[in-house]
């Protein structure tokens, strides 16, 4: 590639093609390194403030990036007055010089930056969607899969066996929580919106705080929720279990790459890796017992991912029963909240 790259984007805009120097011409001079600058030159200083209505990235992303094609005279830009809007964009242009090679990195509003060079100048999707899969070829911890929110219990059949008041919730106690390390690779995607495939390894604890005094207990027939005959701070049942969430995503961008938002919608299987019940007294002691209490070891369900800008939501629910066959109430788990 050639060191010198010089008088890029003259006569820019409405100033194309201007005429030779005058008294009243102004001039606007960039330049990067020792060997590499930008020259703007207008008939007037009001011609160089327009330049701030222009996106110069697009400018250089539609030149296809050639930066040696300029010969020993000069290259020219000329742009009609009648598509300038294409150029009105809100990005940001970074050029830097080492070891003699000249390359530009595009950082978008939402922090993703795509290098660009002589070498790699297909076309502007085309590149983006490379770099967006090499960044998505590492795991993230924590990150779309992880979230905190709330749990509630949908009871599918009734029980007289389990009156709903014999296991109420606390609305407010009964929280979720995930840790997750995950993938989400895009498959597809074109300027406003992009495929993608979320998948990981996740572990979740639900918990679910009870309403009145009462003890979860492991009975020989089925779980027993027993009066405390007394009154306890509080009292919960928790399941922890590992799942493998699949979930297809559309991601939606506006002209300028801003991430707008995304909708997910697929499953789950788990297996309950431990469950326990913890009681607090009211004088602050706590007591945990570890139990299966006749709660199924495999869940499977649904799940929906809704994300508003970099706010992300999740919907979680369970297909199969909490617990087994005449060993507990017919109820489904369901947790919601918003990602971590």
């Amino acid at each position: 590639m050639k060191y010198v790259f010089t008088t890029l984007l003259m006569l820019f805009g409405s100033l194309a093609w201007a005429a030779a120097e005058s008294a009243q011409a102004d001039s606007l001079v960039i330049l990067f390194g020792n060997k590499t600058r930008l020259v703007i030159h207008s008939n007037d200083k009001a011609g160089i403030r327009q330049l701030s209505n222009y996106d110069i990235n697009k400018i250089i992303r539609d030149m296809g990036m050639k930066l040696d094609s300029a010969r020993a005279g000069e290259t020219f830009v000329v742009i009609d007055e009648n598509r300038v809007q294409r150029y009105l964009r809100d990005t940001v242009l970074i050029v830097t010089q080492r070891d003699g090679e000249v390359q530009v990195t595009i950082k978008e509003s939402e922090g993703r930056r795509y290098d660009n060079s002589d070498d790699n100048h297909d076309s502007d999707w085309s590149g983006r969607s490379k770099n967006r899969r090499r960044k998505n070829d590492n795991w993230d911890i924590g990150v779309d899969g992880a979230g905190i929110g709330l749990n509630t219990l949908v009871e599918r059949s009734a029980n007289p066996n389990y009156p709903k008041e014999s296991y109420q919730l606390r609305p407010l106690g009964s929280r979720y929580l995930s840790l997750a390390l995950s993938q989400m690779p895009t498959i597809a995607r074109s300027q406003h919106v992009a495929f993608k495939i979320f998948y990981g390894l996740e572990v979740s604890w639900n918990n679910y705080m009870f309403e009145n005094d009462v003890i979860a207990q492991k009975g020989p027939n089925g779980i027993v929720f027993a009066d405390a005959g007394r009154d306890l701070r509080k009292s919960k049942l928790t399941v922890c279990s590992v799942n493998l969430p699949l979930v297809p995503r559309l991601s939606f961008y506006n002209n300028s790459g801003r991430k707008m938002g995304h909708l997910g919608f697929g499953g789950y299987v788990g297996y309950r890796v431990d469950s326990y019940t913890k009681i607090k007294e009211q004088d602050s002691n706590k007591e945990r017992q570890h139990s299966d209490f006749h709660l199924n070891d495999f869940r499977y369900g649904l799940i929906a991912h809704i994300g508003v800008a970099r706010t992300n939501f999740f919907i979680k629910y369970d297909l199969n029963s909490m617990f087994k066959t005449d060993k507990g109430p017919d109820v489904r788990a369901l947790s919601f909240g918003i990602g971590l």
